[in-house]
């Protein structure tokens, strides 16, 4: 395969005093493709995800996207550049309405003086965009998109997290443990809609220690260990006990 990666980092290394939290750590994401990445608890792939999505710095490495060279030293950065990232704690407001968190901190404005000069907020344009993207990611089931985030099921919840980054992620959307709180039913509805976000070209990041989710899901998988990216593998070319060896380090990938 010939292609470039849209994402790339070469050579991450991030330090928390005496801890190595990433070490040498490179990552590749392909233009269009889900990539999975599994690790133990403790292997540095949330200080991974947080250096790709800006909200940690690097102390040495470069990370590009689409070939250009980037170093973002917020979130806001990494946002503005197309990259989104769903947290497993999503991040959402529980008192505000699904419009309202769709739009939080990027709210648009009436066109004109009201927008301009009195900072009036363009309600029925929010409203539209917000139940465009629902509809279009099969999120059906909320009626309502003036109701309070608090009164939807986990499953919802996640799927307006998941709306809200595809909506805004016009390069690459980072997912963490998108399924880890919800039931069988849940899950299902956010794994459709992951394949969803990937069908319309945008290319996913998956943090995941569900392996069967993973392995439904995935292009390929990222398994890291000790900071660094031990090997990626192909879900049809190996197991899931594979995974699990090399990521625990009972097994080391042939090509390693």
């Amino acid at each position: 395969m010939t292609q470039e990666p849209i994402l790339k980092a070469r050579g991450l290394v991030k330090r928390y005093g005496r801890v190595t939290a990433l070490d040498h750590c490179d990552f590749d994401l392909m233009p269009g493709e889900i990539l999975a990445v599994i690790g133990d608890n403790g292997a540095g792939k949330s200080s991974l995800i947080k250096a790709l999505s800006g909200a940690v710095t690097v102390d040495e490495g470069e990370i590009t996207l689409e070939g250009q060279r980037i170093s973002f030293t917020s979130p806001l950065q990494a946002r503005e550049a197309g990259i989104e990232t769903v947290y497993q704690t999503l991040a959402l407001s529980p008192a505000l309405s699904i419009v309202e968190n769709m739009f939080i901190g990027r709210e648009l404005r009436k066109p004109g003086p009201l927008g301009q000069w009195l900072r009036m907020l363009d309600m029925p344009a929010m409203q539209q965009f917000a139940r465009t993207k629902l509809n279009d990611l099969g999120l059906m089931t909320i009626q309502n998109i003036n109701q309070p985030v608090e009164t939807l099921s986990g499953g919802q919840r996640q799927g307006v997290a998941v709306a809200r980054a595809a909506a805004f992620g016009s390069r690459v959307v980072i997912l963490d443990e998108p399924t880890a709180a919800l039931g069988v039913k849940e899950s299902r509805k956010v794994l459709e809609l992951i394949l969803d976000v990937r069908s319309r070209g945008i290319p996913i990041v998956l943090i995941s220690h569900n392996m069967p989710h993973v392995f439904e899901v995935a292009d390929r998988i990222h398994v890291h260990r000790l900071g660094k990216r031990l090997c990626v593998i192909d879900p049809k070319e190996h197991s899931m006990s594979d995974a699990v060896a090399y990521m625990t380090g009972a097994k080391r990938p042939e090509a390693a």
